[in-house]
């Protein structure tokens, strides 16, 4: 079996630019490499509705809006299969097999789930004035290990925030794998190579960007929307003059560059290091640190030359999603055809499982088989 790849999101809203540095350029990348013999993109629906339940019009709405994201981004339906995961309901079926194979205590001890616990206000202890957590918020780790396993994958591109979601997924491979025989892959996730895109920080300086938070710079934002976020960004707050010498570390204006910059944008955008009272000729992101951890170099500069890098990211992305949004029926149309498709292979997994948990009664040769089984017994007992 060659590699396969399943990723996906949650579509409570619309992408931005951290779900982009943190999975989904490195997923185009990685589908137009030729190195992996199937490619599963999920728009995570069910999953979405664990703490949306009241509100399913919200998901029902941006389902559209992320498969914009996914196809403006340069993810293509020829290569990759884009699904709804509500639509493939033997992921339900995985992921109630699974429950039995993970204790409640494990769920409690998972870092990814305590986190959005804490950052959605849900109580785990039922204080007042605070919502109780819903079970299928808490198991999706169950969930989302139900959806990798039924497309066999190897393979999962995500930001290391998920690292503890997929290890929790390779436990219940090999639970299972132990308890009733070899059915199911055990995945391993594929991290971001850049460090600066492990985790982008939200444009006010919080360690997440969060669509909740309202810190963030969306995929499809304007060149103007893009401009006035990154003007408002969070910087060394002790860099009070132009003078005074600034750190980059722990700089979100620094840690976008890190994350977009690239060489050609000094030779496309190097006059905005260009003013009144001081100019500069830089060729490397390396010589802009420089530079600011010196003094001299104001944050106007710096914030002027991300929008411009931000903004030539980005610019492409717009274009496209202005074609697909003209052509809404097509882009259903890939969603539906590509939920089709995942569902005949979440199907022969649970095939598999059922098979190997031995409730594959009705199979071909199975009934027989038992009936035979049963007949001795009984007619042992006679």
């Amino acid at each position: 079996m060659g590699k396969i790849i399943l990723t996906g999101d949650r579509p409570t809203g619309r992408l931005h630019i951290g779900h982009y540095v943190g999975s989904l350029r490195r997923r185009v990348e990685l589908q137009n490499s030729g190195e992996f013999e199937k490619i599963y993109i999920m728009i995570a629906d069910a999953q979405a509705l664990t703490d949306n339940a009241d509100n399913p019009e919200k998901v029902r709405q941006n389902i559209i809006e992320v498969a914009l994201d996914y196809m403006s981004a340069g993810l293509d339906p020829a290569k990759s299969t884009l699904f709804i995961q509500s639509r493939i309901s033997e992921l339900t079926e995985l992921t109630f097999f699974y429950m039995n194979l993970v204790t409640v205590q494990r769920l409690q001890r998972n870092p990814t789930v305590k986190q959005e616990i804490q950052m959605r206000g849900f109580s785990e202890s039922g204080e007042e004035n605070k919502a109780g957590t819903p079970v299928g918020f808490f198991c999706y780790p169950i969930s989302q290990a139900a959806d990798i396993t039924a497309f066999k994958a190897t393979t999962v591109p995500a930001g290391e925030d998920q690292e503890p979601m997929v290890e929790q997924t390779r436990e219940i491979v090999r639970k299972f794998n132990s308890v009733y025989g070899p059915a199911l892959v055990e995945p391993e996730i594929l991290l971001p190579e850049n460090a600066a895109c492990l985790r982008l920080p939200g444009t006010d300086g919080k360690a997440k960007m969060s669509k909740s938070l309202g810190n963030c710079i969306y995929l499809s934002d304007s060149a103007e929307e893009v401009r006035a976020k990154v003007k408002g960004m969070f910087t060394d707050p002790g860099h009070l003059q132009v003078s005074d010498p600034g750190k980059v570390e722990g700089n979100t204006v620094f840690t976008y560059l890190d994350a977009f910059c690239a060489p050609e944008h000094f030779d496309k955008f190097g006059g905005c290091f260009t003013g009144r009272k001081a100019s500069f000729d830089f060729h490397s992101l390396d010589e802009v640190k420089a530079q600011y951890r010196a003094g001299g170099l104001g944050d106007v500069m710096i914030k002027n030359f991300l929008a411009e890098v931000l903004n030539d990211t980005l610019e492409p992305m717009r274009v496209r999603r202005k074609e697909l949004e003209a052509d809404l029926p097509y882009v259903y149309e890939v969603l539906r055809k590509g939920s089709e498709t995942a569902r005949a292979e979440a199907a022969r997994t649970l095939a598999d499982v059922k098979r190997a948990m031995k409730i594959n009664y009705f199979d071909p040769g199975v009934l027989e088989q038992l009936i035979e089984e049963q007949s001795r017994k009984y007619g042992n007992s006679l």
